[in-house]
C-alpha cells in the first residue's frame, strides 16, 4: 500500500467544476460520494431509480454545492440497460459538458443460491457486473479525449475476493468486477494521452440500505458510508488501486489473512472454499492467528 503521507490529501482529479457522475447514488455510500464532491466544488450527477429517492439525494447535495442545483442534477438510470447508460452519459455532456469521476457504484444483493431462479441472476449480473462495463465502455473513451486528470471508481466487494458460500450470484458479480477493473487500469495506463485511472473501491462491513436487512440502527462493527468515503478519498489521494476498507471489527491485518488463504487453496490444492470446510477448520484458525 502506498504511504499517504507523502501524496496530497485530495487527488487532482476532485479540482472545484470538475464533473462527477454517480451511480447508485441516491443512498448509502454512493450519496456519501456525492455528498462529498459537492463539497470539493464539483457538479454532480446522481444516477439511480426511484425519483423520490432522487429528489431527496438532489436536495441533500445541492444544500453542500457552490451554486446549489446548478451544480446537481438527477437521471433516471437502469445501468443494466446500455441504452439507460447512453441516455446518462448524453444528458451529463448536454448539462456539464462531460465526465470528469465515474463511480461505477450501483449493486444490488437479493440474495440467491446455485440452482435459484434464472431471473435472479440474470439481475443481480446485469446490475452488479454489466452496470460497471456499460458504464466504462460509454462514458472512458468520451473522458479520455478530454485529456484531463480523471477517475473511475468500482465499486467491489470482499465478496468477489474470498466468495465465501452463501450468495454464489453476488460473488461471480463482483468478482466478474475486479477483473474488469483490472483489466481497465491496465488499458488506462497504456493508453496514450490517457490522463485516467481505474480504482476498485472494496467496503468493508458498511450499515446502507444493502447491508440493513431487518436492523433498524448501526451494529457496533459497522463503518457509516461517510467513514467509507473518507477512507476511499485518502487512498485515492495515496494512488491505491486496490482501496481494502477495514470495519470496525475486521482490521485489514485480517483482511489480508483471508485473501492469502483463498489464494492458497489453487497454490495448495486445497478443496474449493476450504475455509470453510469443516477438515481445515483448524488449519485455517492457526493461520489466521499468525497475523
Amino acid at each position: 500500500m502506498t504511504d499517504s503521507a507523502t501524496h496530497p490529501t485530495v487527488h487532482s482529479a476532485f479540482t472545484p467544476g470538475a464533473v462527477a457522475v454517480i451511480t447508485g447514488g441516491a443512498a448509502g455510500i454512493g450519496l456519501a460520494a456525492a455528498r462529498r464532491f459537492a463539497q470539493l466544488g464539483l457538479r454532480v450527477c446522481i444516477a439511480d431509480l426511484g425519483a423520490e429517492r432522487l429528489a431527496h439525494a438532489v436536495d441533500e447535495v445541492a444544500a453542500l454545492a457552490a451554486h446549489g442545483k446548478d451544480d446537481v442534477f438527477a437521471q433516471p438510470t437502469d445501468v443494466s440497460r446500455a441504452d439507460d447508460v447512453r441516455r446518462l452519459q448524453v444528458a451529463v455532456r448536454e448539462r456539464f459538458g462531460g465526465t470528469d469521476v465515474l463511480m461505477n457504484n450501483a449493486g444490488i444483493q437479493p440474495g440467491s443460491t446455485i440452482f435459484g431462479p434464472d431471473d435472479n441472476w440474470q439481475r443481480v449480473l446485469g446490475v452488479n457486473l454489466w452496470g460497471v462495463i456499460h458504464g466504462a465502455q460509454i462514458f472512458v473513451p468520451e473522458m479520455i479525449e478530454r485529456r484531463r486528470p480523471g477517475l473511475v471508481i468500482n465499486t467491489g466487494s470482499k465478496q468477489g475476493i474470498t466468495t465465501p458460500p452463501g450468495d454464489p450470484a453476488y460473488n461471480v458479480a463482483k468478482a466478474g468486477l475486479k477483473a474488469f477493473t483490472e483489466a481497465l487500469q491496465h488499458e488506462l495506463r497504456n493508453t496514450a494521452n490517457s490522463k485516467l485511472s481505474a480504482h476498485l473501491l472494496i467496503p468493508g462491513f458498511v450499515f446502507t440500505d444493502l447491508t440493513r436487512r431487518e436492523r433498524t440502527e448501526k451494529p457496533a462493527g459497522a463503518w457509516t458510508p461517510e467513514q467509507t468515503v473518507d477512507f476511499m478519498m485518502q487512498r485515492l489521494a495515496a494512488g491505491d488501486f486496490y482501496i481494502l476498507c477495514p470495519d470496525n471489527d475486521v482490521p485489514r491485518s485480517l483482511d489480508e489473512r483471508r485473501i492469502l488463504w483463498a489464494a492458497g487453496d489453487i497454490v495448495e490444492n486445497r478443496p474449493a472454499l476450504s475455509r470453510w470446510h469443516p477438515d481445515y477448520a483448524a488449519a485455517f484458525d492457526a493461520f489466521i492467528k499468525q497475523r
